[in-house]
């Protein structure tokens, strides 16, 4: 009876290390982004996609080195640099190697540099930053390093093709700048300066100023300088809630022009935009959604909306996150060593099903891709952004967009 009991002892015993051993086996991936406050639904809807992505792509399907899961865990960093490396700490003591973020290239820079102050200190609790939205090009040039991977086109890249667009309207001679006052801000405000005056020196920029992120409640002020200037067109940076509020305020006081913007669409700006901003408002972005990209897209986009109805894929390159990330692990054996992670992301070539072929750029860690410029729209409309009816139709794409595109990076390698 005694052995009986020491045996079933040590099973039970077994079993418990067992099963924290498959649960410790997850491939964890931190998600630092804004959870609550003025931009909670933007990062809310990114979650998801990460959430959706993981299973779909790689747990649904056997997972990776021969059956280890991904996992997202949360982090809510209520869009503060602070907050964010305090979760980012947080992350880093719960054994996870890998950080993803998106929202606010001020948030990124902070973390960037806490990475890598991190690995520095740390050789062997080393982490990746997976950075899928934040486009300050500072990122990949003089604030570049080893442990930072962008899968975004950077702001530069993003308006260089979208001046390819702009300059070719013949009767656009006065442009007016406005976006949010932070480092990505003043990022597409001196890209948009720089790109108009080398394409069409007969263009007047005739208003350029920054204003308050997240605080601005009434942008009627700022929409009357916009009509009061004879802007022809006007370029904003806004996201999330201050591009809700700058669309609609500038369209409600009378502003007729087109406004080319970086993130006016999904996590509820599509339908509060609605019709009357149909055909005003032009987006440059990644993946093609209208017209999908390929048959795999459309079945895990149709996937995604049977799960979160209310969703959006409003930013498909989370999906060639979790693609790559995949992929790199496979190549190197291993999630444990994120050098040779890093290493088999360098330089990667991959092909998306959102259309494509993707290009991990060695020297500055840069994702190299095509770029589309589209129209908010409900006509040709297949897959629509907050069940509004309207979405995002691709009218041009700048193929592998910048790719021989200088770089100052000086990238220190382990």
């Amino acid at each position: 009876m005694k052995k009986f009991m020491k045996l079933s002892a040590v099973s039970a015993l077994s079993l418990v290390i067992g099963a924290s051993a498959a649960f410790a086996e997850n491939i964890k991936i931190a998600f630092i982004d804004p959870l609550s406050g003025p931009f909670a639904s933007t990062g809310t809807n990114g979650l998801h996609q990460f959430e959706f992505a993981v299973d779909h792509m790689v747990n649904d399907k056997g997972g990776v080195l021969g059956g280890t899961n991904m996992e997202i865990v949360a982090f809510d960093n209520k869009i503060s640099p602070k907050e964010s490396l305090i979760q980012l700490q947080v992350a880093i003591d719960q054994g996870i190697r890998y950080i993803a973020q998106g929202n606010s290239s001020g948030v990124a820079n902070a973390i960037t540099e806490a990475v890598n102050k991190h690995n520095r200190r740390n050789p062997d609790n080393r982490v990746l930053f997976l950075n899928y939205a934040a486009v300050d090009p500072a990122l990949t040039n003089d604030k570049c390093n080893f442990w930072h991977f962008r899968f975004d086109a950077n702001a530069d890249i993003k308006m260089d093709a979208l001046t390819d667009v702009m300059v070719a309207i013949d009767d656009m001679k006065k442009v007016y700048i406005i976006g949010q006052d932070y480092s990505f801000g003043k990022a597409v405000a001196a890209a948009a300066v720089k790109n108009l005056s080398a394409k069409r020196n007969d263009v007047e920029i005739v208003g350029n100023e920054l204003h308050p992120i997240g605080k601005v409640k009434d942008f009627t002020p700022y929409s009357r300088k916009i009509i009061a200037s004879g802007a022809d067109a006007v370029i904003t940076g806004n996201w999330g809630t201050d591009m809700v509020g700058l669309g609609k305020s500038l369209i409600e006081s009378g502003y007729d022009g087109p406004i080319y913007t970086y993130y006016a669409a999904g996590s509820g700006i599509t339908a509060a935009l609605g019709e009357s901003a149909k055909g005003r408002i032009r987006l440059i972005s990644q993946g093609d959604i209208n017209p999908i990209g390929s048959d795999e897209a459309r079945a895990t986009y149709t996937a995604f909306k049977a799960k979160h109805p209310d969703g959006n894929i409003d930013q498909s390159r989370i999906f060639n996150v979790i693609g790559m990330l995949a992929k790199a692990i496979e190549g190197a054996g291993t999630a444990d060593d994120v050098v040779a992670v890093a290493g088999q992301l360098e330089g990667m070539e991959y092909d998306s099903m959102w259309g494509g072929k993707l290009f991990m750029r060695p020297q500055d860690h840069q994702i190299i891709q095509n770029m589309n410029v589209g129209v908010h729209t409900n006509e040709g409309i297949e897959f629509d952004y907050d069940n509004s009816g309207f979405g995002v139709l691709t009218e041009s794409t700048v193929e592998m967009a910048s790719m021989d595109s200088p770089t100052t990076c000086e990238m220190k390698r382990p």
